[in-house]
């Protein structure tokens, strides 16, 4: 009884935090519901046996990814209000994409039929004194390690992409040049002058 309450609270507190999500007029106050969102799908995990997924899910989501929009989004000088301005210019657009996906979910949902092989996988006994991160290590490390490699190699592509898409050169900005300080000379920076007595400033 205590874990089907804690399992409908954590769940329904999921639900609201991820609808506050998208409906957040600030993006600040989206990233706090989103950290909200993680750590209630944390307790879902736990609930669900896998405490390796919620640790996993609240240092590297909340810990990391999750704070990191938030200081990008406070240190960014966004125009909310000129964001705004096309809201209802895309609004049609946009429920016309989500019941197309509202739909897409609600068929796969009526028409989920478990197979027969999956009904005796879970029928299958769990092997003794094996946790399960030694089990999903065992897992992702020999049956699905290239996917695993691949995609690393993905995410590697998207974070170059990123870095290639937003650095651009700027006029008028001072920035250090490592080379050229490192190769500099004494004689590039100093001037010996000889003053003559009674003919200095």
């Amino acid at each position: 009884m205590i874990q089907a309450l804690a399992f409908y609270l954590f769940a329904s507190i999921t639900v609201i935090a991820g609808m506050m999500v998208i409906s957040a007029k600030n993006p600040v106050h989206s990233v706090l519901w989103l950290i909200l969102a993680f750590f209630n799908a944390a307790g879902l995990f736990v609930l669900l046996g896998a405490e390796f997924l919620a640790m996993i899910l609240v240092i590297v989501y909340v810990g990391a990814v999750a704070v990191l929009f938030l200081f990008v989004v406070m240190m960014l000088d966004i125009n909310f209000e000129e964001l705004r301005k096309g809201f209802y210019t895309y609004l049609p657009f946009g429920l016309l994409v989500g019941a197309v996906l509202l739909g897409e979910l609600a068929i796969v949902g009526l028409g989920w039929v478990t197979s027969d092989h999956a009904a005796s996988l879970s029928r299958m006994p769990a092997p003794a004194n094996v946790t399960n991160t030694q089990a999903l290590g065992q897992i992702l490390y020999t049956k699905y390690v290239y996917v695993f490699q691949a995609s690393g190699l993905i995410l590697l592509t998207a974070m170059i992409g990123a870095i290639v898409l937003t650095h651009r050169t700027r006029g008028g900005v001072r920035k250090q040049n490592i080379g050229e300080q490192n190769m500099r000379q004494p004689s590039d920076a100093t001037a010996l002058v000889h003053v003559q007595s009674g003919e200095g400033l």
